[in-house]
């Protein structure tokens, strides 16, 4: 795979595929409380359409969102796929009626969640696929050995190219590193949440992606407002802010920001490629702290 240099953070290698290091999360495209259709339907396939006109070649999507919503919506924007771009999609976790997200890593719910991204994202083979763990309060302790054995078997049936994983621990990573090849984290990661500098640190050395959600998620009201002082300083938004210290973090951090607006889509690129001094970093470094 080829992939675009015009975006900001220009580009990285996962496994044999090359990706811009600015993606698009595809979670938002959803209806509320990511259940359902979007409430403009037209407007979720045109945001798609336009990050891939922009040169993004990363996006993630899940079978759990909608469920299966943003799947159906890649698929009818932009199938056929261009041979450049990268789906990326999590197993792990089903929903419920109440709109929960109950765990589903039994070897029998990970194969049929597998299948269900075949079938609702159109294709043959998935692109790369994220065992997710934890819950939606974060990582948990526990085994990924069971689960990401199976997504082995199923790589090695010829059904997934690339594996990562998501909502880990640094031995959760270890533990699936010890399984088979990872090309990519996906955490919870950002300013104010720096849990797993470390963790990114080793990754770089050994070229594996680190993809982070949440940009500006969980901070503080005094954090945020420290974020809004260096963004208006910098005469820019705390978002765009957020985004280029991230590409600035270090080399192998891919971002996926999602949005339902072209527009917005837009500012996120421009504000990415924000370059930030050596003082701005010190700034905001202290955001943390």
């Amino acid at each position: 795979m080829s992939a675009s240099t015009t975006l900001p953070g220009g580009t990285w290698n996962l496994g044999d595929s090359t990706v811009t290091r600015f993606g698009y999360g595809a979670m938002q495209l959803a209806g509320p409380w990511v259940v359902g259709p979007p409430a403009d339907h037209d407007g979720a396939v045109e945001v798609l359409r336009a990050a891939v006109e922009a040169g993004i070649t990363h996006i993630d999507t899940s079978g759990a969102y909608g469920p299966h919503v943003t799947n159906e919506l890649i698929r009818e924007a932009l199938h056929p796929y261009p041979a450049s771009l990268l789906i990326a999609t999590k197993v792990g976790a089903d929903r419920d009626a109440q709109g929960g997200w109950p765990t589903a890593r039994r070897p029998e719910d990970l194969r049929r969640q597998v299948q269900e991204n075949l079938q609702t994202l159109g294709v043959e083979i998935l692109d790369l696929v994220n065992m997710r763990m934890g819950d939606a309060q974060g990582t948990q302790p526990g085994s990924i050995t069971e689960a990401f054995e199976t997504l082995a078997e199923l790589q090695q049936q010829g059904l997934i190219r690339h594996l990562g994983v998501s909502n880990v621990t640094a031995g959760q990573v270890a533990e699936a590193r010890r399984i088979a090849p990872i090309v990519c984290v996906q955490n919870m990661y950002n300013l104010a949440h720096r849990h797993d500098d470390d963790l990114i640190d080793a990754l770089a050395g050994d070229r594996i992606a680190y993809v982070p959600f949440f940009p500006l998620g969980g901070f503080s009201p005094v954090q945020s407002q420290e974020l809004s002082t260096v963004a208006a300083r910098l005469g820019t938004t705390p978002m765009a802010v957020a985004l280029a210290w991230l590409l600035q973090r270090s080399p192998n951090i891919l971002l996926i920001p999602g949005t339902r607006s072209t527009a917005h889509l837009h500012e996120n690129i421009a504000g990415a490629g924000l370059s930030l001094s050596a003082e701005d970093v010190a700034v905001l470094d202290r955001i943390a702290r």
